[in-house]
């Protein structure tokens, strides 16, 4: 859930810091208030499209920053992942700056990202529905994926099933096509390869042999250095410094010492053991210097190793082992082209072969859809009646015979499209093509209030859906927005009584001047104070004792619908 919301010097909001509670949240106001512009703060907080106008007037820039608390198993934790961003104790932070510039920078957890990172994370935690949101319906293009996420607990496994096997057949169709270019193309991409396979096989190459060399081209080339320390070191301990010899000699004293008196033999072994090992090291330092040999010839044999790989790194791969399974890659496919027809054969045998794994795992998947259509249908037409739209027919229309007449696509052999009847003995058609705006409206919140058990959204934000309605259809939207906010925190803007009176929590959005600058506030209103809000929402004008009395009763009934 969205646990606090900190926007500062966006549009006319100077700062304001507000925390959110579970459940139902409702932003009243006067028109003009500002209280789009918390939803267009939110908006951009998620990965929306900035620009300098938002940054309020005479300041360098605006700062908008969202904590959200998640539950376990939540989608934004493998989404996060992804980004390399880590969650600690189920918190992530959201902020994103814009500049009077119009340059934006966006943190996820601290952590710099890019708008389109923020956007995937953000989708995660925050579902927006403005007044024209529900146009999304009027998009055939998602019905089908509406429908698999109403029934995934059916659907997502066989959709997967089907994928893994068109993920197979869209290779093999690829490489028949390829196979299937003109003689003239195949005969200059079989020289090329071939051309290329021969210079990597011409150089020999063996796995880190460039790093080998290159360690080996450091030594000789620090081999003055590496020689003249060495034999300083030998020189201390055995040369003309006599470093074992003050040892030998410091050992022969403590002798003496330890004879006379027994407390002094434990130094007197620490100092032989150090002799013993530093005699030992002596000793391996003159091996060391017997064996060092500076050879010139052999750094210019390294040098043009190294440059030999390295025109071949430019070419193939930045390491040679990448190098290597491109020259593995490129046999492969020279082979392929070698035996071209007899490839092209097998091919066709395999693409044959997943065609009616496809069409049998494509048959299942249509067969789950139609079984969960029946049930949206179902949904849909209850929770429409609820919306005072018994006499609309929903259904959920399947375009083609793909069992008969298979059309292999990544998501199946299906086109849904929802067809809609408003009116008794009309008949149904695509949804798009006979829904008013208000009845758009109830039908995005009817799909909302199913899907809403499913999404795993954090929050929800209904930005004045349920305007032009009123009376008992305006009673019926309060009703099913509270039903959604029961499986996700939903924040509402609300010109609605009704959806008002609704709220677990009650926030007033004002504004006000201040040293000749307007400024928006944020209030959490108490009992007498939201009672007075409703009244004022019921009156439109002037509060009285009649209004104060509606608004009172409202509240009741409310409370009392709230316990069914």
């Amino acid at each position: 859930m969205l646990q606090e919301l900190s926007i500062k010097n966006f549009a006319i909001i100077d700062q304001i810091s507000v925390s959110f509670e579970k459940g139902l949240t409702v932003l009243t106001g006067e028109t003009g208030a500002g209280k789009s512009i918390i939803i267009d703060a939110l908006h951009l907080l998620v990965g929306g499209r900035g620009s300098a106008e938002f940054v309020r007037h005479g300041e360098n820039k605006a700062e908008i920053e969202g904590l959200f608390f998640l539950e376990e198993n939540h989608p934004c934790y493998g989404r996060s992942a992804e980004f390399g961003i880590d969650i600690e104790e189920g918190m992530i932070i959201l902020r994103r700056e814009i500049a009077s510039s119009g340059k934006s920078v966006c943190r996820v957890n601290g952590k710099l990202v890019t708008i389109s990172t923020l956007r995937e994370i953000g989708g995660t935690l925050i579902d927006i529905h403005g007044q024209h949101e529900h146009q999304e319906l009027m998009d055939e293009s998602i019905h089908l994926s509406l429908l698999d996420q109403y029934g995934s607990t059916e659907i997502a496994p066989a959709l997967q099933n089907y994928k893994d096997i068109f993920k197979q057949y869209d290779a093999t169709l690829k490489k028949i096509k390829q196979l299937k270019l003109n003689e003239q193309e195949m005969v200059q991409r079989l020289d090329l390869l071939q051309f290329q396979l021969n210079e990597i096989r011409h150089a020999e190459l063996k796995i880190n042999e460039d790093e080998s060399l290159a360690d080996e081209r450091r030594q000789l080339g620090n081999f003055e250095k590496i020689f003249a320390s060495l034999k300083a070191g030998y020189e201390g301990l055995q040369g003309e410094q006599h470093g074992l010899d003050y040892i030998s000699h410091t050992i022969s004293h403590l002798e003496t010492a330890a004879d006379l008196d027994k407390q002094y033999e434990h130094v007197l072994e620490s100092v032989a053991n150090s002799y013993y090992l530093l005699e030992e090291a002596a000793d391996r330092l003159r091996n060391e210097l017997d064996s060092l040999e500076f050879d010139p010839e052999r750094l210019n044999v390294i040098e043009e190793r190294l440059n030999e790989i390295n025109q071949l790194k430019r070419k193939y791969g930045s390491t040679v082992s990448e190098i290597l399974e491109y020259s593995s890659k490129i046999e492969e496919e020279i082979e392929m082209l070698i035996n071209r027809d007899a490839r092209i054969g097998e091919l066709e045998s395999k693409l044959s072969s997943l065609e009616e794994d496809l069409v049998l795992e494509g048959t299942n998947l249509s067969f789950l859809r139609k079984k969960w259509a029946g049930k949206l249908t179902t949904a849909i037409h209850r929770e429409l009646k609820e919306l005072y739209m018994d006499k609309t027919v929903f259904e959920p229309v399947f375009g083609k015979d793909s069992e008969n007449n298979p059309n292999f696509a990544k998501d199946g052999l299906d086109d849904v499209v929802f067809y809609l009847s408003t009116n008794p003995g009309e008949p149904l058609k695509p949804l798009s093509k006979v829904a008013s705006g208000g009845e758009l409206s109830r039908m995005m919140l009817a799909l909302k209030t199913i899907f809403s058990k499913h999404q795993g959204i954090t929050s929800i934000i209904f930005d004045e859906v349920d305007t032009g309605v009123s009376g008992r259809v305006a009673q019926a939207i309060a009703e099913k927005i509270y039903q959604v906010s029961k499986f996700s925190q939903v924040l509402c803007i609300s010109h609605l009584p009704q959806v008002a009176a609704m709220a677990d929590t009650h926030l007033l959005i004002s504004k006000e001047a201040v040293s000749g600058r307007t400024r928006t506030s944020l209030k959490i209103l108490g009992k007498k104070e939201k009672i007075s809000e409703i009244a004022r929402m019921i009156s439109g004008v002037e509060i009285t004792d009649l209004t104060i009395k509606h608004a009172k009763e409202l509240l009741d009934i409310t409370y009392t619908k709230k316990l069914t």
